[in-house]
């Protein structure tokens, strides 16, 4: 009697937990990123963690670009400098390693600015 219900709660959490997880799971951020405008803001390299296009199913072509606090902007992709930053970072990302110098090597300071 008590099978059933057992069952079915358990897979209604495994839906859930599923749907929930291709949303925000790991991985996913550029896979899912669409941007609805343009930063005009530089950013510089030190502080880049991640650069990528937005996928070919956004309305907007944008290059994402994610900095060492975990901050996104979206650059026009027609932007010289956006393209120049792609390119780096392509070029230091080759072997799909960490990026190397100069990016990624500025440490966060959100907690100084907070306290």
């Amino acid at each position: 009697m008590k099978t059933l219900p057992t069952l079915i709660l358990l897979a209604l959490i495994c839906f859930l937990h599923h749907s929930s997880a291709g949303l925000n799971g790991p991985g996913k951020v550029f896979e899912e990123l669409c941007c609805p405008s343009f930063s005009k803001r530089l950013i510089p390299k030190p502080k880049v963690k991640h650069v990528a296009k937005t996928p070919s199913r956004c309305k907007t072509t944008a290059i994402v670009v994610t900095t060492v606090c975990d901050e996104t902007s979206c650059i026009d992709p027609e932007w010289r400098w956006a393209k120049k930053l792609l390119a780096e970072f392509k070029k230091a990302t080759a072997n799909n390693t960490s990026p190397s110098a100069p990016f990624n090597i500025s440490k966060c300071d959100k907690q100084k600015k907070q306290q």
